[in-house]
């Protein structure tokens, strides 16, 4: 097994790389697909409603779409990795703490905390560990020292 230097350095087998590129783009569907549900079958009104029915200002609701979407896009692409993931977890903590009261299992009427404290912990592993293969990082990084 061979090892590689990723962006921020580090060396890492290629089969760690690959196992980061997947949790990359996994995040980053995740985060995509849950933009397009609040925005195409919630509607923007809808969530802006939902949000001001459980305690948050509705115009959050379209710093948190927009978040969701751009910061998926950036995972799935590896595009400043680091940082998407990092503000992505603002989000997902603000929607842990909406199901909070409901217990921590998701499945439970109006869902529990588990899944988005869950989601919370992986874009922090994503931030920690960095973009993996097949990243615009990681072909910027190696640009750079070409």
């Amino acid at each position: 097994m061979s090892s590689t230097a990723n962006a921020s350095n580090t060396v890492v087998s290629d089969s760690a790389e690959y196992g980061v590129f997947a949790l990359r783009v996994s995040l980053g569907i995740v985060m995509i697909a849950h933009a397009l549900l609040k925005a195409l079958v919630f509607t923007m009104p809808g969530t802006v409603a939902f949000f001001n029915s459980v305690g948050f200002p509705g115009a959050l609701a379209y710093p948190v779409v927009a978040a969701e979407f751009f910061g998926g896009v950036a995972l799935v692409v590896g595009f400043k990795t680091r940082l998407a993931s990092l503000g992505l977890v603002p989000v997902l903590l603000g929607a842990a703490s909406v199901h909070a009261a409901n217990g921590w299992v998701f499945n439970a009427p109006n869902g529990g905390w588990e899944y988005p404290v869950f989601l919370a912990v992986g874009v922090v592993v994503q931030a920690l560990l960095g973009s993996g293969a097949f990243s615009i990082d990681g072909w910027l990084a190696q640009k750079a020292r070409a």
